[in-house]
């Protein structure tokens, strides 16, 4: 099969809300797969930034951290909006990924983390926003590690879970874990405990 051209033009860009994330009206055309270029293509598009996540993973205790918190787009769940998942944080203009996993670790969990590993990256929805999500891999000491966490400013209100390995697997296929950050660091996770490379 030949490889078709892939060109493309970017025409406008038009900024339709500024607040806690950015929202833009764009207009692009590109070549088609079949030759010839599409008519103008519109589309509002979200600009929130990039941002991480972090599965903290004892091996000592085979434990992993996950932290419990309130999150409005879940408000149709058929118990409650509280969702469990892995840690994750924004990352701001000029930061780091990895520099984010850190600090979020330590905000959300009380957990001091020396070199997470970046082991997947991904766009979370190409069609309608530009984020990239950053998972890392970190093996740390769980042991003492709970409690509520997050930052006051920001009204995070983040209650830390250390659960064993089989528990979290199980809570990713029974699906509990329902965010993509989570289930794919889960799935990650799950492959390489499995295949004993967590290490590699």
């Amino acid at each position: 099969m030949s490889e078709h051209k892939k060109e493309w033009e970017f025409l406008s860009e038009d900024s339709i809300h500024e607040g806690f994330y950015s929202l833009s009206r764009v207009q692009f055309k590109h070549t088609m797969c079949n030759g010839g270029w599409t008519g103008v293509v519109e589309r509002e598009v979200l600009n929130r930034g990039n941002v991480i996540g972090v599965l903290a993973h004892d091996p000592q205790s085979d434990t992993v951290a996950l932290v419990e918190q309130f999150r409005y787009g879940a408000k149709l769940e058929p118990t409650n909006p509280w969702l469990m998942e892995t840690i994750a944080g924004m990352v701001e203009p000029g930061e780091e990924p990895q520099d984010v996993a850190v600090r979020e670790a330590k905000e959300e969990a009380g957990i001091d983390l020396v070199n997470p590993r970046l082991v997947r990256q991904y766009y979370s929805s190409p069609s309608s926003t530009t984020e990239q999500v950053f998972i890392y891999y970190a093996q740390t000491d769980l042991s003492g590690v709970g409690g509520v966490h997050g930052l006051a400013a920001e009204n995070e209100d983040i209650l830390v879970h250390v659960v064993s390995a089989d528990e979290a697997i199980a809570m990713m296929e029974n699906g509990v874990l329902k965010n993509a950050i989570s289930v794919i660091a889960m799935q990650w996770f799950q492959h390489h405990r499995a295949m004993n490379t967590l290490n590699t």
